[in-house]
């Protein structure tokens, strides 16, 4: 089994939302109908970043990394072009 670290942008709150699944497609579905906690009160979501991990500690570890001040950078870095033509916390 996969599991898909990801991350989501409000356009609503201008906000971040970093999390993991093992099936990514059904998790952002649930993200989109309202049936999320964190994410409820931000819709509209779009995806903007996932990548694959082979076990879940990865994923967990990925996850609480992307979280993380560095890992915040190393998001900026990654997508730069992305945050230069689009500017979603501008």
């Amino acid at each position: 089994m996969h599991y898909y670290v990801y991350v989501l942008f409000s356009l609503k709150g201008k906000k971040f939302y970093t999390g993991y699944t093992n099936n990514l497609k059904n998790r952002l579905k649930e993200h989109q109908n309202g049936k999320v906690f964190s994410t409820k009160n931000r819709l509209p979501l779009i995806l903007i970043y996932f990548e694959g991990c082979l076990n879940q500690q990865d994923a967990t570890r990925r996850e609480k990394y992307l979280k993380s001040g560095n890992g915040k950078i190393y998001l900026r870095n990654r997508m730069a072009e992305y945050f230069n033509k689009n500017n979603p916390t501008g």
